[in-house]
């Protein structure tokens, strides 16, 4: 009995975890991935967002799944490694924490997260949070306010 109680509460908490509707409004799984600049480690960004939310909403983050959930960090990596600053400033960024727990068939579990990455350079006064999602596939676009690497 003692273990049904246990397993149950264990069950219930997994799940609440997870949001029960997808949320995420820029899914595309029709798009195919970006060209590779192998001198950078980046994919090549040539489009700009539109979209004041591109990146920096939760249900409106970068897509970066173009091969495989196993080599998402990888393609995360390499859409940070395209971007530059606003005036081309070289950028830095550092991986805060994953949020936003969402359904997804792409993981094992059925469920993803969303991690989000602090971008700064020099000169900037307050960094920027990107939301950058490795489970999903989505056009890839340079976020408002900032510019392509050259």
């Amino acid at each position: 009995m003692k273990k049904i109680v246990i397993s149950s509460f264990i069950a219930l908490l997994m799940s609440s975890c997870i949001s029960t509707k997808l949320t995420i409004q820029n899914i595309d799984d029709s798009v195919i991935g970006p060209g590779l600049n192998e001198g950078f480690g980046s994919f090549i960004i040539t489009k700009n967002a539109t979209s004041k939310k591109y990146g920096y909403n939760q249900d409106y983050p970068v897509n970066v799944n173009f091969t495989s959930v196993e080599d998402g960090m990888n393609n995360q990596i390499r859409f940070l490694n395209a971007l530059a600053g606003p005036k081309g400033e070289r950028i830095k960024y550092v991986q805060k924490e994953a949020c936003c727990p969402f359904p997804t068939k792409r993981a094992d579990t059925g469920a993803g997260t969303i991690d989000t990455f602090e971008i700064t350079w020099k000169g900037q006064t307050k960094p920027v949070l990107l939301y950058i999602n490795k489970f999903e596939k989505g056009e890839l676009l340079i976020p408002i306010g900032l510019s392509a690497r050259k």
